[in-house]
């Protein structure tokens, strides 16, 4: 077992299965030593979960739980994109976080910090990343937060 598998599993974190792209794009681009992923949703196993506004039918921690689920979506992505190794990553580079919210709003970055914290968790010192958290008034599907992110791999 690798060490991010082994980290994962201390973590009690298990991946998702990577979603197929559900319009005209691919989940992933990989250039140079880059994998820019998609932004992914709150889709668990094609299950669509947390579907709502944040601040209205969400509370921070709930939408906190929902990034969560978005980050591991990423990661299952970059496993993906890895051939199914995830030591081949090099530095999680930057998330974009979007959050589905009411007009009065304003924690975006405590619910973001739900991607952000399984980064650093999974990955150590090479999960800490640039970032940005924004309030949005609708996402895909209604769902409540979508994640993006660019990864440095071997």
């Amino acid at each position: 077992m690798s060490t991010i598998e082994a980290r994962l599993a201390e973590l009690s974190l298990t991946l998702p299965e990577a979603a197929a792209p559900a319009a005209n794009y691919v989940p992933y681009v990989k250039t140079g030593n880059l994998v820019v992923i998609s932004g992914q949703i709150t889709l668990e196993n094609g299950a669509l979960k947390y579907v709502g506004r944040v601040g209205q039918d969400f509370t921070t921690e709930q939408a906190y739980e929902a990034a969560k689920l978005c980050g591991l979506n990423l990661i299952a992505q970059l496993k993906a994109a890895c051939g199914g190794d995830l030591e081949r990553v090099k530095r999680v580079v930057r998330l974009g976080g979007f959050v589905n919210c009411t007009a009065d709003f304003t924690d975006q970055p405590k619910v973001i910090n739900g991607a952000s914290d399984p980064m650093a968790d999974v990955f150590g010192d090479i999960g800490k990343h640039d970032r940005a958290a924004v309030g949005v008034n609708t996402l895909p599907l209604g769902v409540a937060v979508e994640v993006e992110g660019m990864f440095e791999v071997e």
